[in-house]
């Protein structure tokens, strides 16, 4: 039995499905199956049983999501406390964040904590949040700036901070282009670049929302993930695009950004996530910048 196995089992556990505990665990469902499988024969017991329609646990595994959570949660307690140690004499704190954030909040935030702590290194690692949240799981992140999942892992902590303006990517050469702003009704019926809903699926819903909450339907033309892949398939008249206003930062000749009216604003949001229960001082000190000067990153959002 080792740790590898019992946080297979406990994700398991906790989804009640492989595919989307394997998705968690970035790994394939064979494998994780193979995991636990090791994992009950070693223990001499079934923990969970499944069929081709469900995964349910046994009296046996019950028992042992209990002690299994604490056997977890003590050892990454163990891991969080040295890694702080060392961090805390190399002076370095590692930095996930998902495109948005690395494009609209951190060079601010950078650039303050550049003042305030010269010594301080960080390292960035830019990833969409599916990504992000298991890299915090395992240490390989202290702290990630993501898009907050519907149902969170209990052993994550959020704060939420900001939510960030939704505009519409049009090409220059259509005729919505010499408009000043936009309305979902307006592009009703126009073709739509989405990103795929299991990489991003707060981007992806936030265009469904908008057209559902204004009794359309979003006519979908293709499906794209990377925000420059989107504005680039808009430069070429593919389609329009509801994305956050950072990305007309992003270099694209041909695109115009148009705002959105006032119902379709703020509402992509983004949080800052870490490991719940840990003590980390270069964390906590980025984290004390951020909510004493989020009023000022929010309006670059």
């Amino acid at each position: 039995m080792d740790l590898h196995q019992l946080r297979c089992f406990v994700t398991a556990a906790d989804e009640l499905h492989f595919g989307r505990a394997a998705q968690r665990l970035e790994m394939m469902p064979s494998a994780l199956g193979r995991y636990i499988r090791l994992l009950e024969d070693d223990l001499g017991t079934r923990l969970l049983t499944r069929t081709t329609r469900s995964v349910a646990l046994t009296d046996d595994g019950v028992e042992f999501l209990k002690q299994a959570r604490d056997l977890l949660a003590r050892a990454d307690q163990i891991a969080s406390s040295f890694r702080a140690r060392v961090r805390a004499r190399a002076a370095t704190i590692r930095v996930g964040a998902i495109d948005s954030a690395a494009a609209g909040l951190l060079p601010a935030l950078l650039h303050d904590l550049r003042e305030r702590a010269p010594d301080l290194a960080i390292k960035l690692d830019e990833d969409k949040t599916i990504r992000l949240l298991p890299r915090l799981l395992s240490g390989r992140l202290d702290l990630a700036f993501v898009r907050p999942p519907e149902s969170a892992d209990k052993r994550l902590e959020f704060m939420f901070l900001f939510h960030e303006t939704a505009v519409v990517a049009v090409s220059e050469r259509h005729p919505l282009a010499s408009r000043t702003h936009l309305t979902i009704a307006d592009i009703a019926e126009e073709p739509l670049i989405v990103p795929e809903r299991r990489s991003r699926p707060h981007s992806h819903d936030l265009t469904m929302k908008l057209f559902a909450e204004s009794g359309l339907q979003a006519n979908v033309v293709q499906i794209a993930d990377e925000k420059q892949t989107i504005v680039n398939l808009v430069a070429a008249e593919i389609g329009l695009a509801i994305v956050p206003r950072w990305t007309s930062r992003m270099p694209a000749r041909g695109v115009r950004y148009m705002p959105l009216g006032m119902a379709a604003m703020n509402r992509l949001p983004l949080a800052a996530a870490w490991v719940r229960g840990t003590r980390d001082p270069a964390r906590d000190q980025i984290l004390d910048m951020l909510k004493a000067n989020l009023a000022r990153y929010a309006l670059e959002a």
